[in-house]
């Protein structure tokens, strides 16, 4: 599974990427920002992505919706450190507790590479 992380806040995201390769998945980029998550994703087309709730100026809730309108197919999982109930319709295929548990992460992106397909379509 090809992974993007979004998160603000440089020492998580380090740390997220750390337990992406632990779970023995590739992390493809790590940014700080909602805006740099979208650019990110139409330039590298992750498998998924991991991307912090609560970010300054474009938050990962805003920035989801961006990318899951352009590409319905995306797979946007939320990371927060708090319950977000208004999370269930955004169309994120997941939401992960802060602090990450490796095993709940691992569990998580091996249930999404099972049911992946390569879409060529995305890449023309």
């Amino acid at each position: 599974m090809r992974v993007l992380i979004a998160d603000d806040q440089p020492s998580v995201g380090s740390t997220l990427a750390l337990l992406v390769s632990a779970a023995r998945h590739h992390v493809l980029k790590v940014v700080n920002s909602g805006a740099d998550a979208i650019q990110a994703y139409h330039k590298l087309h992750p498998d998924a992505v991991l991307m912090d709730v609560s970010m300054g100026k474009l938050s990962g809730v805003t920035a989801a919706r961006y990318i899951i309108a352009e590409d319905p197919c995306a797979r946007i999982i939320f990371v927060s450190s708090r319950y977000m109930p208004h999370l269930a319709g955004t169309g994120a295929v997941g939401l992960l507790r802060k602090p990450v548990d490796l095993t709940e992460l691992a569990e998580l992106l091996n249930n999404l590479d099972q049911h992946l397909l390569f879409d060529y379509a995305r890449f023309w």
